[in-house]
Formats: C-alpha cells, sequence, structure tokens
C-alpha cells in the first residue's frame, strides 16, 4: 500500500498524534504546527490527485481537509489556553511575570493579544500554509480544469 493510499481514518489519526507531538515540543505555541502545514498540503494535493474527478471537486476537498486539521490545532488550543484566559478576571493578576512578550504597551492588553494571536489567529494560518501549499502542488502538477 502506498502513502497517499492510507485510510482516511488512519491518516487524520497519524496527523492527530503528530499535531499533539508538536505542540508539545512547542509547549503551547503553535509555530512547529503551523509550519506543518506545507508539507500537510503536499501531502493532501498528492493524495487527491489520485482520485479521478475534476480539479473543482478536489479543491473543495483540499479546503475541507484543510479546515479539519487546522480544527485540531484550535481545539488543541484552546484546551491549553482556555483556562489561563480566565486570569482576565481577576483584577489582582500579575500579568507582566506571566511569561508572554509584551506585544503591545499595557500587559493586560498583551495578554489579550497572546490570546487572540495563539488561539484563533495560529490555526488559520495553519490553515493558510496547507492550503497555499496543496495549490501550489496542483499548479506545479501542471493540472487544469476539465482535466
Amino acid at each position: 500500500m502506498s502513502f497517499f493510499e492510507l485510510n482516511k481514518k488512519l491518516a487524520f489519526i497519524i496527523y492527530i498524534i503528530l499535531d499533539t507531538v508538536l505542540v508539545a515540543i512547542g509547549m503551547g505555541v503553535p509555530i512547529l504546527n503551523i509550519i506543518l502545514g506545507f508539507p500537510l498540503g503536499w501531502y493532501i494535493a498528492k493524495r487527491i490527485y489520485r482520485s479521478k474527478r475534476d480539479l473543482v471537486e478536489n479543491l473543495g476537498d483540499i479546503l475541507i481537509y484543510s479546515i479539519y486539521t487546522s480544527l485540531a490545532t484550535f481545539i488543541w488550543m484552546i484546551i491549553i489556553w482556555g483556562p489561563i484566559s480566565t486570569m482576565l478576571m481577576n483584577p489582582n493578576e500579575d500579568f507582566v511575570h506571566f511569561g508572554i512578550p509584551m506585544i503591545l504597551y499595557d500587559p493586560k492588553i498583551s495578554f489579550i493579544g497572546w490570546i487572540i494571536l495563539i488561539v484563533f489567529i495560529s490555526p488559520f494560518l495553519q490553515l493558510l500554509t496547507t492550503v497555499f501549499t496543496a495549490h501550489v502542488t496542483l499548479w506545479r502538477s501542471n493540472i487544469t480544469i476539465g482535466e
């Protein structure tokens, strides 16, 4: 059996395990998961390229698979950073020494920006890298609409 002919469920389970390991290696910061979007997009495009459907149907599948993979990262970010965001309810919380980068001028606003960046923007960036790489892979494979 070829690497590209794995069962969809088995391939997604392998992805979930790899996604979990990369979240753990990044200690809750999904930079490695965003980078994983590049080989993931290549794999999705090569896997879909083997199907005998037309390009329009394949592009829809690429988007759906990319959403599923970024949704898995989003769920991990909610699990990790969701409970920490309850610090916003405590007026005596020390945001300065929490350990996040002070990306904005105020520590509390920086904390809010960090949570938004990690929980919402990072999975979206993973979605973008996956879709971009899949489209470039299809483009480099010289696939045309109606083929």
